[in-house]
């Protein structure tokens, strides 16, 4: 890698100035809020991210599902922020005693960024496990690329079995596996799967029967966050669609691109999705911060880092008392339970870390993070879905739609949520686009390679350099931590 070049270091700064770390759901609603209740001239907002963009992810699945344009969910930071400092870069230390942090630019630069108040909010990365042909075979999906990639990886897949006659090039060609029952997972092969089910209609020696489609849980049941009856019909669902889902059943190996699981079963598969949870962003453990045995940055209610003053997290990468849960229960030996990795906890805890350094910085009290779990929602495909609202159990067409127009109020900016409904009226009225990129799709699989154009993998191969930027970005996920 190219060492990093120094460059002359900002000027001191006159105003109190407010580093947040990272763009996603945290850095965007802390940066936003700071921007809409800051009184003029009282601070300087800095954000730093590695791509300068926000990403929707709950809508990722739309993406694969061909129901949704990528570039609908891409929030350009510098156009939504317009109050705070948009640096495209990572941060690599943070030094405490001196409150600064060390920023690489993508040209291999760097300086040094001072701050009063830090917002450290990097994100999650894939949970992964030693699994034999992991790393290489599989795909994440947590970006854009990945359901991009996925959406395209489907579509020619289905090509290449109707072309071919070799019948176990057939057979891998349209065997599709997802690993993990979580909500991603579920989501994302309800949406491919029907994807590729108004696809093969258009190849008349393909039948919809011909695909294999396998959704593979270690648990007991497939998100176990709902209730056991949701979850019971999600599963039946799911298999009456034609999927088969396999619970209490782990893979052991996808050397070659066989598929291997803890039951003795074998097949070959030329699509694997990994959505087996996420962790806390690795290195968060390197920057002298509190962590616990997760990763993840101690904090306390207020969202303050545990023995670190001036500094703030949230979200993923933040182990957060969940106070709300803790006064249901009983017993005063169990331990304090921690919020959950959900985009509706680290949206509303980003709102309240925002007023808290406002509080701070103006000698007010602060006040503790408390929110009671509103509930959960997630599609099951076209016309389908479970729903918790406020305990309330739903499924079928009302619980999509909850899910559909939550979703849609939660999009930032009118435009964004105008395309996104458009292109759902456009699947609607004139069916969904079943059409692969010309030039096909890539992304990099869980050991940070490009997968996708074999033009691309090629010229990443050449470049040690740009290797090693691929990595990091699969490490952060788009964070600004590297």
């Amino acid at each position: 890698m190219t060492e990093m070049t120094e460059m002359t270091e900002h000027t001191v700064h006159t105003r109190p100035r407010i580093v947040i770390v990272g763009g996603g759901f945290v850095g965007y609603t802390v940066a936003r809020t700071l921007g809409k209740k800051l009184r003029p001239n009282e601070a300087d907002v800095v954000l730093i991210d590695a791509t300068g963009v926000m990403t929707y992810q709950p809508f990722l699945a739309e993406v694969a599902g061909g129901l949704v344009e990528p570039r609908h969910l891409a929030i350009p930071l510098r156009q939504v922020l317009p109050r705070a400092r948009v640096v495209t870069g990572r941060v690599t230390t943070v030094d405490r005693q001196a409150k600064t942090v060390r920023v690489r630019l993508p040209d291999g630069t760097g300086y040094t960024e001072s701050y009063d108040q830090l917002v450290v909010a990097p994100g999650a990365v894939p949970r992964t496990r030693q699994i034999p042909g992991l790393a290489e075979i599989a795909v994440g999906f947590g970006t854009l690329a990945d359901a991009s990639y996925l959406r395209d990886r489907v579509l020619t897949r289905i090509g290449l079995a109707a072309d071919t006659d070799h019948l176990p090039t057939f057979r891998r060609a349209l065997t599709f596996v997802v690993i993990g029952g979580g909500y991603s997972g579920v989501e994302a092969v309800a949406e491919l799967q029907n994807l590729a089910t108004a696809a093969i209609k258009r190849y008349p020696n393909l039948k919809p029967r011909d695909m294999r489609w396998e959704l593979i849980e270690a648990g007991e049941e497939i998100m176990p966050e709902l209730p056991p009856k949701l979850g019971e019909y999600t599963r039946r669902r799911l298999t009456k669609s034609g999927i088969t889902v396999r619970l209490m059943t782990q893979v052991t190996s996808l050397e070659d691109g066989v598929v291997t699981l803890s039951d003795g079963k074998q097949f070959a598969a030329d699509t694997v999705v990994w959505t087996a949870g996420v962790r806390a962003n690795p290195l968060l453990a390197t920057l002298g911060l509190p962590v616990d045995a997760r990763g993840r940055l101690q904090c306390n209610p207020l969202l303050q880092v545990q023995g670190a003053p001036g500094i703030w997290s949230a979200g993923d990468g933040a182990a957060v008392p969940d106070l709300a849960a803790a006064g249901k229960v009983r017993d005063n030996r169990a331990t304090m339970p921690l919020c959950g990795p959900t985009a509706q906890h680290a949206v509303r805890q980003a709102k309240r870390l925002a007023r808290n350094i406002l509080a701070t910085m103006r000698s007010r009290s602060t006040n503790e993070y408390r929110h009671p779990d509103a509930g959960s929602v997630a599609s099951l495909g076209l016309h389908r879905g479970v729903a918790r609202i406020y305990g309330i159990p739903m499924r079928g067409i009302i619980a999509w739609l909850l899910h559909r127009c939550y979703h849609l109020m939660m999009v930032p900016t009118w435009g964004r949520k105008v395309r996104v409904a458009a292109g759902w009226g456009a699947a609607l009225f004139g069916r969904r686009d079943l059409a692969p990129l010309p030039a096909g799709s890539w992304t990099l699989n869980l050991s940070g390679m490009p997968v996708g154009i074999e033009q691309v993998a090629e010229s990443w191969h050449d470049s040690p350099q740009s290797l090693s930027v691929s990595r990091q970005r699969s490490a952060t996920s788009g964070a600004a931590v590297a």
